[in-house]
C-alpha cells in the first residue's frame, strides 16, 4: 500500500508537536501589508501581524501559496509512489483550495484535495485525524470517510468585536461602519457549509455573553465530545476566561487555546474569538 501524506495550509491551528509527530506538511499563505509581502509563520508571527494590522490604514491582503509551491511539494511526496490528501481552509476565505486543485492536475502524484469548509482549529480536526489514520496505514477511502464525518460533526462560532476590518475591506460602508462603531455593534457568527451566517447582532457584549452560555449549556449535554478549542485575535485574557468557564463544567474534555492565524485575523479584526468543537 502506498504511503499517504497529509498537506494543509497555515490557517490550520496546529502545535509544533502535532506537526512533527504526525508528519503534517504545511504550505504557508502570503500576507501583503502596506506594500510589503510576508510569509505566514516564516518571516512574520501572529503577534507581529496583529501589531502591523493595527497600524495599517488599509486592510492586509492574504494570498494562497504559489501554485509552484504546491506542485513542488506534491512532486516530492509522490516521488516514491506516495499519495497525498490535501486539506485546506474554506473556499469562501481563500483561493488556497482552488490552487491545490490546479496543482493536483499538474503533478504526477495522486492528490485528493479537500475543502474542509472550515478554518483555524476546525480545519485542524480533519487534518489531525487524517494524519493519525495515514500513519497507521489506513486506506484512503476510510480516511476520506472520516474527514467527511468530522466535517459534519464540527461546529465553529466566531465573535466579531470590532467592525474596523469589515470597513477597511469595503464589506460595509464607512458611514454604516461609523454608526456601528458608535453603537458598539458586535456580531456572533457560525460557519455553515463554508460560509459565515449571523447568529447574534447586538450592542455591547451582554448578548454575546448570553450566547456563549447557551453554547456551553448545549456542549455540556453533547455526548462523545472529542475536543473544544478556543482561538483569539489579540485578546488572550477574554478567550482564556471563556475556556476556563467551559473547563470547569467539562474537566475531562481536551481543550486547546491559540492565537488565530493572520489569514483569519484579517477577516475578523482585533478582539475576535471563536469556540470550535467536534464530536467523535
Amino acid at each position: 500500500m502506498n504511503k499517504i501524506s497529509i498537506v494543509t495550509d497555515s490557517s490550520a491551528q496546529l502545535s509544533l508537536e502535532e506537526i512533527k509527530v504526525l508528519g503534517i506538511h504545511i504550505l504557508p499563505v502570503s500576507i501583503l501589508i502596506d506594500g510589503k509581502t510576508y510569509i505566514d509563520g516564516i518571516d512574520i508571527g501572529k503577534v507581529e501581524f496583529m501589531e502591523l494590522m493595527e497600524k495599517s490604514t488599509s486592510l492586509p491582503k492574504t494570498s494562497q501559496p504559489a501554485l509552484g509551491k504546491f506542485i513542488e511539494l506534491y512532486d516530492e511526496l509522490g516521488k516514491d509512489g506516495g499519495e497525498v490528501i490535501s486539506i485546506h481552509m474554506t473556499e469562501s476565505f481563500s483561493g488556497t483550495v482552488d490552487a491545490a486543485r490546479q496543482a493536483a492536475k499538474m503533478t504526477e502524484t495522486k492528490v485528493t484535495v479537500i475543502d474542509s469548509t472550515f478554518t483555524d482549529r476546525g480545519l485542524s480536526f480533519q487534518v489531525i485525524e487524517a494524519a493519525k489514520l495515514a500513519l497507521n496505514g489506513v486506506e484512503e477511502s476510510i480516511i476520506l470517510d472520516e474527514i467527511e464525518r468530522i466535517k459534519q460533526y464540527t461546529r465553529l462560532f466566531i465573535c466579531i468585536r470590532t467592525l474596523d476590518n469589515l470597513i477597511k475591506g469595503g464589506r460595509i460602508s464607512r458611514v454604516m461602519g461609523a454608526v456601528s462603531h458608535m453603537m458598539d455593534i458586535k456580531l456572533m457568527l457560525e460557519m455553515v457549509d463554508g460560509s459565515l451566517e449571523t447568529r447574534v447582532k447586538c450592542r455591547g457584549m451582554k448578548s454575546i455573553t448570553k450566547f456563549n452560555q447557551s453554547v456551553r449549556e448545549k456542549i455540556v449535554k453533547t455526548k462523545n465530545l472529542a475536543e473544544i478549542s478556543f482561538s483569539y485575535a489579540g485578546d488572550f485574557d477574554y478567550a482564556n476566561e471563556l475556556k476556563e468557564s467551559f473547563q470547569q463544567l467539562l474537566p475531562d474534555i481536551p481543550m486547546t487555546i491559540s492565537h488565530t492565524s493572520p489569514g483569519v485575523a484579517t477577516h475578523t479584526g482585533t478582539g475576535a474569538f471563536s469556540i470550535i468543537y467536534y464530536e467523535k
